[in-house]
């Protein structure tokens, strides 16, 4: 710790140091910390979060029945046996990311209310000095640490993203986003319409259709949805043959791993073959007659995140009555609801946009190098994770056909693998660099659009670092490779440059 004079009227300013910041306390943070209790024992670190809880996104979402779109066995750590059914609501998962944080005593290492505004680098000092706001308080505190380890994931969660409709003003009743859920929303008896056919509208419309008068999901085009009973049924068995609970998730996780490559290769070899399979599974929860145009994409598999419907209570409602789907475009809001481009006008008590949120791309904090602000569209990725010109920073994005935790625990590796290595060769500073022959490379956008286009991607493109043609300078999204490329990485390569 340090402490600056500034003039006799003020406060010194104290600073902390570190050898390792973890931005944010979500399931990368929290993972980011366990990793370097375990593997660099003898590194500090702090980590700051600027919600007043753990848990990223499951402790911000508040809308009804929020759960994970990916099984547990997967989305959950390696290190911590997932017990539960494999699609699991938020007050689970944070009983699980708790659990993680208090049998590995990594509460001492996490500061909450801390909300980063700037990160400097330094090259003279070799290091990264951190501005952080209280947001209870309002008190400016100060970090210093050689390494920057940006966890905070890519919601920005002060706000989701509502497009601007023509006559919103008029509606006369209530709009809400499921990021920014009113906790004293009266919807039951009402009449709602959810607008988005995402995963948040699979979860949303199960979790209230019960209560309201009627759901309405308006969609501007369909999705792809995957029904299946919420339980493993390897899983089951493995209890009953009273194996230990870390087998189980081992032997679990590499199942649905193999299971997972299995399915997103045939997405793209034989993808009209497996659009059908997916159709007929929705149509098993469906009556004969039901007009399978709302659920009938126009794009082939995997081109947009795949919503898991837990024991089909989607269509559960649908078959019910109490919800139903359109499809069409808004034309405008009226005072009742909304008016389609069709002619028909739908009314509700309350319109929910699931339609999406805002990328934060690395925190939207303000970094500069050596004084110089620092545009990461200026830059080119390394794997996803580095980016050339940026000293000693990592950033841990996850797969979009995979679970996020995967590449999580992969980046935690190759972040320990890294500073141990830093230590070994007396290292105090690691770029990332093209080599020579990455000089002609073409610069691409951050994803191919072809590959995988979802809007809010798409939104941010202009901000995120451009990718090269080459795997080293992608984010391949692809785990069954990078589970062997990443630990394999020479660190001594000719795109690692010391100092």
């Amino acid at each position: 710790m340090t402490i600056s004079e500034t003039s006799p009227q003020t406060e010194p300013t104290i600073t902390e140091e570190f050898d390792v910041l973890i931005v944010g306390a979500g399931i990368s943070g929290v993972g980011g910390a366990y990793h370097l209790t375990k593997q660099c024992p003898g590194k500090s670190f702090v980590v700051l979060e600027g919600l007043d809880s753990f848990g990223g996104t499951w402790w911000m979402h508040r809308y009804p029945g929020i759960r994970s779109d990916s099984d547990l066995h997967t989305f959950g750590y390696r290190f911590k046996p997932w017990t539960g059914p494999p699609i699991a609501t938020a007050e689970e998962i944070l009983s699980y990311m708790g659990d993680v944080i208090e049998e590995n005593d990594l509460a001492r290492y996490i500061r909450y209310n801390h909300k980063i505004t700037s990160a400097q680098w330094s090259s003279e000092d070799n290091l990264w000095t951190i501005t952080a706001t209280r947001t209870d308080t309002g008190e400016q505190k100060f970090f210093t640490a050689n390494f920057l380890w940006m966890c905070q994931g890519y919601y920005r969660h002060s706000e989701g993203y509502t497009p601007e409709w023509p006559g919103m003003d008029r509606y006369q009743g209530k709009i809400v986003h499921p990021q920014t859920w009113p906790e004293d929303l009266e919807y039951a008896g009402k009449n709602v319409i959810v607008i988005g056919s995402g995963a948040t509208t699979a979860t949303v419309v199960p979790a209230i259709a019960a209560d309201c008068e009627h759901v309405t999901v308006l969609q501007r085009s369909p999705t792809y949805f995957r029904p299946g009973r919420n339980r493993d049924e390897l899983a089951e068995t493995l209890r009953e043959l009273d194996i230990d609970e870390e087998w189980i998730h081992e032997i679990v996780r590499r199942k649905i791993l193999h299971d997972q490559a299995i399915f997103t290769q045939r997405s793209f070899e034989e993808p009209e073959k497996v659009k059908q399979e997916m159709l007929d599974g929705v149509r098993a929860h469906l009556s004969p007659d039901y007009d399978m145009a709302n659920f009938t994409p126009t794009y082939r598999p995997w081109r947009q995140r795949i919503a898991f419907v837990p024991d089909a209570d989607l269509f559960k409602g649908i078959e019910s009555g109490k919800a139903s789907v359109v499809t069409d475009e808004i034309d405008t809001f009226t005072e009742k609801g909304i008016l389609l481009k069709s002619g028909k006008e739908l009314e509700g008590d309350i319109i929910i946009t699931a339609t999406g949120f805002n990328m934060s791309v690395l925190g939207d904090i303000d970094f500069e190098i050596d004084s110089k602000p620092l545009d990461f569209s200026d830059t080119v990725t390394y794997r996803g994770m580095m980016f050339t010109g940026v000293p000693n920073m990592l950033w841990v994005f996850g797969y979009f056909r995979a679970s996020w935790t995967l590449r999580s625990d992969l980046l935690s590796d190759f972040v320990c693998r890294l500073l141990a290595h830093m230590e070994e060769i007396e290292s105090k500073r690691v770029n990332v660099q093209l080599r020579p022959e990455d000089k002609d490379m073409e610069l691409l956008d951050w994803i191919d659009p072809e590959n995988f286009n979802p809007g809010y991607l798409m939104r941010a493109m202009p901000l995120l670092p451009k990718r090269g043609d080459k795997r080293e300078w992608q984010h391949t999204q692809d785990y069954w490779r990078e589970k062997d490329e990443i630990p394999a990485i020479d660190l001594d390569g000719s795109e690692f440059l010391y100092g």
